[in-house]
């Protein structure tokens, strides 16, 4: 499932005068005049538009009236309290960001504001350059939020990518080039390393086709020794191997008026690839075993991640196959080199991940986004997105930080990460942090099988439940299969 969406040129909004993007505004709800004038103060030399509003009467209106980047809410308001403001504001906006300002937080206070939604929880007196990394934090996430919402939307309206995510000139170039070429009947070649969507990207191609309606079939050829894959793309008669107790039709007969997928073609072997090619020149093949010609309807799409003209001057690949094959060919680019589309990605794979598993929303921390942004993906979008639902699985709050991340890349250990996070964390603390991440860790490979994880672990299952309790620990249904 690792996807992608993006703009096509989608409007930007400006300033008239110098053509660059607006500031963000911030509302500032506070009862006292000499906290909101120290905060207008701070934030206005920082750049951003503040407003501001002395009590929740006056912050919904605001709110409701105009379009704001970020919340900043005091606990203590005449009226109605902070608390109690949060779930109206969430109500209206529940994107909206909203970072919690008190003089006297409480450990209840905190928690509460969290699960109401609040991004924060800031207390008087405050440290500037915390605060406002906290806003540029929390801003960020928002406009990536919406960022990645507005792409969904204006793709899927224009071209029915509604599970791809990217909005870099080399991902757009790649759309573009897709939407053009998938009406047609062509052959086309998806190239790109392993992880990088190609099989999304073939999706794409066939459901902005007018073969849309018909069938789309997935193979990988490089899975199957030659006999098997050549009986499973062509079918086979009763008796044209020991065997074939029975004929069976092949994938090229399942795929007719639609598409055929060929994934990983660089690995085939050359007698297939010579039957490959037939069927691209006549459109006709026969049944393994077989005498008759059957002719079929069906668009080839392949795809590969090596380098097929070097097979080709290598002997390992057909030169005339390769030529059919390369009537037009997407090159897909690895994720390190569009690091732009990593949060994009990451909160699509957030809101992926929570709601399959039926968790409230999660969030990267800075530390674990810029960890995130700054790894250099061997596996690509692939491994980005199993790094995403290994976090979410694991977290037990609203924010995930880089100790839930894989260590090589954040490139410190748990342990060490964990400390980082939690500097005054004692030692029964450290160990029921790691004692929850073990126990996840084997349900999951378990399918959330308390009894099965009971056993491995050689406890009791009511030993295991108590754990599962004590740590808080989510039990999901069934995992994805």
């Amino acid at each position: 499932m690792s996807e992608v969406a993006l703009p096509l040129n989608a409007p930007v909004a400006t300033t008239p005068a110098t053509g660059n993007p607006p500031p963000p505004r911030i509302l500032v709800i506070d009862d006292e005049a000499g906290i909101r004038e120290s905060l207008e103060v701070l934030l206005s030399i920082e750049g951003y538009q503040v407003s501001m509003a002395i009590d929740g009467v006056e912050g919904l209106r605001m709110i409701d009236g105009d379009n704001y980047d970020l919340v900043l809410l005091d606990l203590a308001l005449p009226g109605q309290s902070g608390l109690e403001l949060l779930p109206q504001i969430k109500e209206r906006q529940p994107e909206l960001p909203v970072i919690m300002i008190t003089a006297y937080g409480t450990v209840d206070n905190v928690v509460e504001a969290i699960r109401a939604g609040a991004e924060n929880f800031v207390q008087k007196p405050w440290d500037n350059e915390k605060l406002l990394a906290d806003i540029r934090s929390a801003i960020a996430r928002h406009h990536a939020e919406e960022e990645n919402l507005q792409l969904k939307r204006t793709l899927k309206q224009r071209y029915n990518f509604s599970n791809i995510v990217g909005k870099s000139d080399s991902m757009l170039k790649v759309f573009d080039l897709v939407a053009q070429v998938a009406p047609s009947r062509s052959t086309v070649l998806i190239q790109g390393e392993s992880g990088t969507g190609k099989e999304l990207i073939a999706k794409a191609l066939h459901a902005n086709s007018p073969r849309r309606d018909k069938p789309f079939v997935p193979v990988n050829t490089g899975a199957m020794p030659s006999e098997l894959l050549e009986s499973t793309l062509f079918g086979h008669v009763k008796g044209a191997f020991t065997s074939a107790i029975a004929s069976k039709k092949g994938l090229f007969e399942v795929a007719s008026g639609g598409t055929l997928f060929l994934d990983e073609i660089g690995t085939m072997g050359f007698d297939t690839q010579a039957k490959i090619l037939r069927v691209l020149q006549d459109r006709r093949f026969m049944h393994l075993g077989g005498v008759q010609e059957i002719q079929v309807d069906v668009r080839i799409i392949a795809a590969t991640n090596i380098d097929l003209r070097n097979a080709v001057r290598d002997g390992k690949f057909r030169e005339d196959l390769f030529y059919r094959l390369n009537v037009i060919t997407v090159d897909l680019p690895p994720l390190r080199s569009r690091r732009d589309d990593i949060p994009l990605l990451v909160q699509h794979f957030l809101d992926f991940y929570t709601n399959e598993n039926a968790m409230p929303p999660r969030k990267l921390s800075t530390d674990a986004l810029r960890a995130l942004v700054d790894y250099d993906w061997p596996g690509n979008v692939r491994e980005l997105e199993n790094s995403i639902e290994r976090g979410v699985v694991l977290s037990s709050g609203p924010i995930i930080g880089a100790d839930l991340l894989p260590g090589h890349i954040t490139g410190r250990s748990f342990q060490d990460a964990l400390l980082d996070n939690n500097p005054n964390a004692s030692l029964f603390d450290i160990l029921e942090v790691i004692e929850r991440r073990i126990i996840i860790e084997k349900l999951e490979r378990c399918n959330w099988n308390q009894t099965d994880a009971a056993e491995q672990f050689r406890i009791p299952l009511s030993t295991l439940n108590q754990k599962i309790k004590r740590l808080n620990i989510e039990i999901r249904k069934k995992g994805r299969e």
